[in-house]
C-alpha cells in the first residue's frame, strides 16, 4: 500500500495523512487535489538519467505518516498520469486538463513528478483555467530550464520556460540558480525573456531582506502564483536521488525554510509541484523524504476554510 503509516488513534488529535486521504473525485473550493505525473520522457530526451517516473508513489509513501495539523484539511488523491509510447506531449496535455479542472473550481493543485517537464504541463493547466490572469512562477532550481527544443527531439525536461515564453510574457523568479549548471547562452536567454533569478550563492541569512523583496515583487506583479521545486537544487548529501546531482547545492536549513515558508504563506499560491526525484538513485529515500516534506509544508501552512 502507498498510503499507510503508524496509527495512534482515529480522533482528530491523532490523525496522520494516510488516515484522512480521500480518493473521491469531487472537487470543492480549497481542497488540495493531488496528481502524480509519472513521466520522465522529458528527462530521457534531455539525455538525463531516467527513473523519475517511479517517484510519485515513493513521495506519497513518505507523505503518508505526517500528522494532520489542521482539522479542516481536505486532501484528495486523483492518481497518476502516465506517458505511453514516449508521447510526452499527450501526457502533458492530460495533466494540463486535469489541473485546469481543479483550479477553476477553487481547489489547489499538488503534483508529484516526474521529470521537470511537469512545469510546462502544470503551467498550461493554470493558463487554460485562467487565460486572462498573470501567473507568477517561482522555480526553485539549479537550472533555468529555458533551452530551445532541438529539432527532431522536441520538448524536454529542460525546455519548459522557453515554451512558456513563446506563448506570452513570462513572469518568473528562479531561486537557487548555479553558475556551473547554466551556460552563458542560458543566462542570456533568461535576460531576454525577463526571467528574474537569485543565485544559490546569494541564499544566506544576511540576504533574507533581498530574497523576500524579490519574492514579494513577483507576487505583487501577478494575479496567481505557482511554485515548482526541482530537487536537483539541493546538495547531493540530502538529495542524492536526482538525475543531475549537485555537490554545491543548497540545503533545507533554517534560512531556506524561512523564505520557503514566506512563499507558502502567500494567498495567491494555488499550485505546487516537486520534480526530478529518481528512486533508482535515491539512497535511503532521502530525496523522496525531502520532497514529501516540502509538499507537507504547504499542507501545514495553509489553513483556509
Amino acid at each position: 500500500m502507498v498510503w499507510t503509516g503508524r496509527k495512534d488513534g482515529d480522533d482528530a488529535l491523532h490523525q496522520r495523512l494516510f488516515q484522512m486521504i480521500s480518493f473521491e473525485k469531487e472537487i470543492s473550493p480549497n481542497d488540495f487535489i493531488l496528481h502524480g505525473f509519472a513521466v520522465d520522457e522529458g528527462v530521457r530526451r534531455n539525455k538525463g538519467r531516467t527513473g523519475a517516473k517511479d517517484a510519485p508513489d515513493n513521495i506519497r509513501r513518505n507523505m503518508a505518516n505526517f500528522p494532520v495539523v489542521h482539522s479542516n484539511l481536505i486532501l484528495k488523491d486523483f492518481g497518476n498520469i502516465l506517458c505511453e509510447n514516449q508521447d510526452l506531449e499527450t501526457a502533458q496535455q492530460k495533466l494540463a486538463d486535469a489541473v485546469a479542472e481543479v483550479v477553476v473550481k477553487g481547489a489547489r493543485s499538488l503534483v508529484l513528478g516526474g521529470g521537470h517537464e511537469v512545469t510546462f504541463a502544470h503551467y498550461s493547466g493554470l493558463k487554460k483555467a485562467f487565460p486572462e490572469k498573470r501567473i507568477g512562477i517561482i522555480n526553485i532550481d539549479a537550472h533555468f530550464d529555458n533551452r530551445m527544443p532541438e529539432e527532431g527531439v522536441g520538448a524536454t525536461s529542460g525546455t519548459g520556460f522557453w515554451q512558456i515564453a513563446q506563448e506570452e510574457k513570462i513572469h518568473s523568479l528562479h531561486i537557487g540558480i548555479q553558475k556551473n549548471s547554466n551556460t552563458l547562452k542560458l543566462f542570456d536567454t533568461a535576460h531576454q525573456f525577463g526571467m528574474k533569478y537569485i543565485l544559490a550563492d546569494e541564499l544566506f541569512y544576511e540576504n533574507l531582506p533581498f530574497i523576500y523583496e524579490q519574492i514579494d515583487r513577483l507576487c505583487e506583479e501577478t494575479d496567481l502564483l505557482y511554485l515548482t521545486v526541482c530537487m536537483d537544487v539541493f546538495n547531493a548529501a540530502v538529495a542524492p536521488g536526482v538525475s543531475a546531482t549537485a555537490y554545491n547545492g543548497i540545503f533545507a536549513d533554517p534560512v531556506f525554510m524561512l523564505w520557503y515558508r514566506h512563499i507558502l504563506r502567500n494567498e495567491k499560491l494555488i499550485a505546487l509541484d516537486v520534480a526530478e526525484v529518481n528512486p533508482s538513485l535515491d539512497s535511503g529515500e532521502k530525496t523522496a523524504r525531502l520532497a514529501a516534506s516540502l509538499v507537507n509544508e504547504w499542507l501545514m501552512y495553509s489553513d483556509k476554510n
